[in-house]
């Protein structure tokens, strides 16, 4: 793999707030291409924290797993686009009416701003497994769940899905070439785990048909996380 094909790869999670999120992207500026928003951060600052990593020439994911109405969900999708974000994430369970509506609202914005962000569904948070599953009433095994949430999404217009590493390789031929397969739960050899069930390293998340690998607390929580986030680039372009 070559180094640029890597840095496309890797998403940058920052999980914290406004002035610790600024000083992670000020040092990760020209090595990091992704950085993903999630709610802690999105729900401090609003759009605007998404502009400014705009400006500042990255891209972005903003993960904020959609679930509502169709109707909700449809307006969050146009709002969350016209503020810049690349990347939109929507719970595939909320069923195909709302994931369509979600890809409505990516594409009305796409006529304001000259093009849409994808989309990738939530199949199976990365913390959750067979247990938790049964907790919401859902018997089925993880990777079952997960393959019939991805269908769902694809058959509703999302461009792919999130799932953890260990689906990765299912969903890639489940959903074929072009399809994004982002996942979280990536943690490099030696990492804690923290609160993430179903992990595996970023050269193998890749391996195993992930297009994206989100990788947080072990980049933003390193004593240096320029010297963390390199050293997964080179993982990846070594073990290619």
């Amino acid at each position: 793999m070559l180094d640029a094909d890597a840095r496309e790869r890797v998403i940058v999670a920052l999980d914290c707030g406004r002035d610790e999120a600024l000083d992670l992207a000020s040092a990760l500026a020209g090595h990091a291409r992704w950085l993903k928003v999630g709610m802690t951060l999105y729900y401090a600052e609003g759009p605007s924290i998404v502009r400014e990593f705009k400006e500042r020439g990255f891209d972005v994911f903003l993960d904020l797993k959609f679930h509502d109405i169709p109707h909700q969900v449809r307006g969050a999708a146009r709002s969350a686009a016209l503020a810049g974000a690349d990347l939109l994430s929507v719970h595939g369970s909320g069923a195909g009416a709302m994931l369509a509506a979600c890809r409505e609202g990516a594409d009305e914005a796409a006529e304001v701003r000259g093009k849409r962000p994808r989309l990738v569904a939530i199949t199976v948070l990365t913390s959750m497994d067979a247990a938790s599953l049964a907790q919401i009433g859902i018997g089925c095994p993880v990777a079952e769940q997960v393959d019939r949430l991805a269908r769902l999404a694809a058959d509703n217009g999302i461009d792919g899905v999130v799932c953890s590493p260990q689906e990765a390789e299912r969903m890639r031929g489940l959903l074929g070439p072009d399809a994004l397969v982002v996942t979280p739960g990536v943690r490099p050899a030696g990492a804690e785990l923290g609160d993430q069930s179903r992990v595996a390293t970023p050269a193998q998340a890749i391996a195993a048909g992930a297009s994206h690998i989100v990788v947080g607390r072990p980049i933003t929580g390193a004593p240096d996380p320029v010297a963390a986030y390199e050293a997964i680039v080179a993982e990846l372009v070594e073990r290619a």
